[in-house]
């Protein structure tokens, strides 16, 4: 949790298990969402799960389940209702009403955590943009006295209300802040340039997957890495150099089911690092019980971006979790994954129904790293020589 010196917000999660979703896949969703509420500093109390077609236009929820939440809220002095999906502006004004908390939706939840976890310029002004182009269109329900950084006297228009004023506020600095994204971004593919020709590695993966742990280790920096969503938002780049060959690695923000879309636009400069890559390392959390479905998200989100089909290489974190204590000849339950040894893994269908290499580690202990070095090194190898064939006697 993060120590603001305010007392932490207790909060009710909302979630709605849609048709042809099993129930445990939609505990798994507000799992995740209840990470996310204590990553941003809440206190998840309770949770609110109701089997509906489509989220109901005026509440999301039925109004049985309003009432319900509504009675549990006011019964437990809870401050605030967190929803697993976009809520309109006219479903937040509503579900206030009825319930008398604050009420937020999973995209809001998600900027709030963008905005305490930005630590440079560019991170900040990327998340920044992001709230003002969620909150434009939701102006009206939260209408307030916004800071008048461009002064008063003069400048409002015959009839211009303070709603309008407010607004036409938010576009200007959403433009102010695009322009300034622009040179940033500028500067920025100046760098790489700058960088010379080294072939490019780009870490990508689920949030929370281990990806800063395996810069650390690769690189030896000290990248902030923590067991928390979205640890690292600002790009990292470092040299490497295994055996003789060195390479750039760089670390970008974790992604997530359900990534607000002004976020993935706001951080596409920061992207580019992915976009520019010769090679992705793909980290996966093998620990996950849906890390499958994770490995789609990151798919999906790479699609997205342009750089599907790049060259790749599979990387299942986190096997520290496992005892590693091979099953008795005599025993006949069955193997259970707990129970799985290296040699298991290597068997299982994600070592061989992958289109890319794949390698099994622990980032944390530094399990079979040797493995995934070789890996790195052929696949980097690779890419140089193809690149500057001239060269291929410096790494025989």
């Amino acid at each position: 949790m993060i120590e603001t010196g305010i007392p932490a917000e207790r909060a009710v999660l909302v979630g709605i298990n849609y048709p042809g979703q099993d129930e445990n896949d939609t505990n798994e969703f507000i799992d995740e969402l209840a990470f996310l509420a204590e990553t941003a500093g809440a206190v998840p109390v309770e949770r609110f799960i109701q089997k509906l077609n489509i989220p109901n236009a005026a509440t999301f929820v039925g109004s049985g389940k309003t009432a319900e939440i509504a009675g549990f809220v006011e019964a437990n002095s809870i401050d605030l209702a967190i929803f697993d999906d976009e809520l309109s502006p006219v479903q937040i004004r509503n579900l206030e009403n009825a319930l008398q908390c604050r009420v937020i939706d999973r995209t809001n939840l998600i900027l709030d955590i963008f905005a305490r976890r930005a630590r440079t310029s560019h991170a900040r002004k990327q998340v920044e943009l992001a709230q003002y182009q969620y909150l434009l269109p939701r102006l009206r329900r939260m209408w307030t006295h916004l800071e008048r950084q461009r002064g008063g006297i003069g400048l409002r228009g015959p009839g211009e209300t303070e709603l309008e004023t407010d607004r036409r506020i938010i576009r200007d600095k959403i433009a102010l802040l695009k322009e300034q994204l622009k040179k940033i971004d500028v500067q920025m593919a100046t760098q790489r340039k700058n960088r010379g020709k080294l072939v490019r590695v780009s870490l990508v993966g689920y949030t929370n997957v281990g990806k800063s742990t395996l810069m650390n280790l690769l690189a030896g920096s000290e990248v902030f890495a923590e067991n928390k969503l979205f640890a690292t938002l600002d790009t990292t780049v470092r040299k490497v150099v295994i055996r003789n060959l060195p390479f750039l690695l760089s670390d970008t923000v974790g992604f997530i089911r359900k990534l607000p879309h002004d976020l993935v636009e706001s951080f596409k400069s920061s992207l580019d690092e992915v976009r520019e890559a010769d090679l992705l390392l793909h980290i996966v959390d093998i620990a996950h019980p849906r890390f499958e479905e994770q490995i789609d998200v990151v798919n999906e989100t790479l699609l997205e971006l342009g750089s599907m089909n790049k060259p790749a290489i599979i990387v299942f974190n986190k096997t520290d979790i496992f005892s590693h204590v091979p099953k008795d000849e005599d025993d006949l339950t069955p193997l259970k994954k707990e129970n799985y040894s290296l040699e298991d893994l290597k068997k299982t269908w994600m070592a061989k129904n992958m289109n890319y290499p794949t390698v099994f580690i622990s980032a944390r202990t530094g399990q079979n790293m040797d493995e995934l070095r070789k890996i790195l090194y052929d696949r980097v190898r690779e890419i140089h020589v193809t690149r500057y064939p001239y060269n291929d006697f410096l790494f025989r």
